[in-house]
């Protein structure tokens, strides 16, 4: 088969760049995630995510994600010959580039926000769309995973974000957002929803991993999952392998369809990786993989890049 464009669903780069420990371009340089590897490897868009740091988190939350924002305009102007922003359904049409990688930014953690909706539309503005409306803990939307034993669903913001986004054209991202959570998402949301970085909580019984009803349901919207591929939420005993990850997405295309299956590596985001996928590089082995487990090549196609293609196109304007 033809080598298929690939998109993922998330990486935490940005930061690095951010904060100068790295330009993003040479491997040499160390980290997940590089336009030389990505571009060799495949990769034709990339989410690049602005995460608020914890120690941001509540006063200088704004603040730092505006930055992070920034440094994303700064890198996408500085390697213009490399990578290109995505803002619409228009921008969707160069995708496959062969040489220059789409860039959709997305912001992971709606702390962003402060308590004012208003900041949604600013952030439009700049360039992002894509929202993580939690990250592990609350915050003035609704309760991430990390908050115990939760059952709270949106706040009255929160709702108001998600109707909002739905108008914008920005793509609502449930990946750490608690279950309650998730749930009133998909009852307000009229746009399809991703979990961009999440894995199947039936193989691996971890708090970020979405069970098999939600797999459904999300696929019943038309969303997607991206898996991810932190070894932690991928097995909870033992090494792990690029050989889990395909277990994940065999048994999400199996409980949901292969419709509502893509990639959301985590690259730059997590600790660890699993063996033979160790940065963006190893994606040309991951397509392997897929095939001699025995998806066809049109359903390798959908895996990799066309199901987030076909979502982003649902949503955006």
């Amino acid at each position: 088969m033809n080598n298929p464009y690939i998109i993922d669903g998330h990486c935490d780069s940005l930061i690095h760049f951010v904060d100068g420990e790295r330009t993003l371009q040479d491997p040499s340089e160390g980290g997940q995630w590089d336009t030389r590897r990505a571009l060799r490897a495949g990769v034709s868009l990339q989410f690049l995510a602005a995460f608020i740091e914890t120690e941001y988190k509540p006063a200088r939350s704004t603040s730092r994600g505006l930055q992070l924002i920034e440094g994303a305009q700064r890198f996408i102007a500085d390697y213009s010959d490399q990578v290109f922003l995505v803002l619409g359904k228009s921008d969707l049409t160069r995708i496959p580039d062969r040489e220059r990688i789409g860039i959709l930014l997305s912001v992971e953690g709606g702390e962003i926000l402060g308590q004012n909706l208003f900041m949604l539309d600013k952030i439009y503005q700049l360039g992002v769309r894509a929202l993580g409306l939690t990250w592990n803990q609350r915050n003035a939307l609704a309760d991430g995973v990390g908050v115990p034993q939760s059952q709270n669903r949106l706040t009255r913001l929160g709702q108001e974000v998600v109707l909002r986004m739905n108008e914008l054209g920005m793509l609502i991202d449930v990946s750490h957002l608690n279950e309650a959570g998730f749930w009133h998402v998909l009852e307000l949301s009229k746009s399809p929803i991703a979990a961009s970085h999440s894995c199947a909580k039936s193989l691996c019984n971890h708090p970020r991993n979405l069970t098999d009803q939600q797999l459904r349901a999300l696929a019943k919207h038309k969303g997607v999952v991206g898996v991810n591929f932190y070894p932690r939420f991928l097995k909870e005993t033992g090494p792990v392998t690029r050989e889990d990850v395909i277990r994940h997405i065999c048994h999400i295309a199996e409980v949901a369809g292969v419709e509502a299956v893509g990639l959301g590596s985590d690259f730059d985001g997590i600790s660890e990786v699993p063996i033979g996928l160790e940065h963006v590089g190893d994606y040309p082995y991951l397509i392997e993989d897929l095939i001699k487990a025995g998806f066809s090549a049109k359903e390798v196609e959908q895996i990799v890049g066309r199901n987030f293609m076909r979502l982003l196109t649902d949503v955006l304007k």
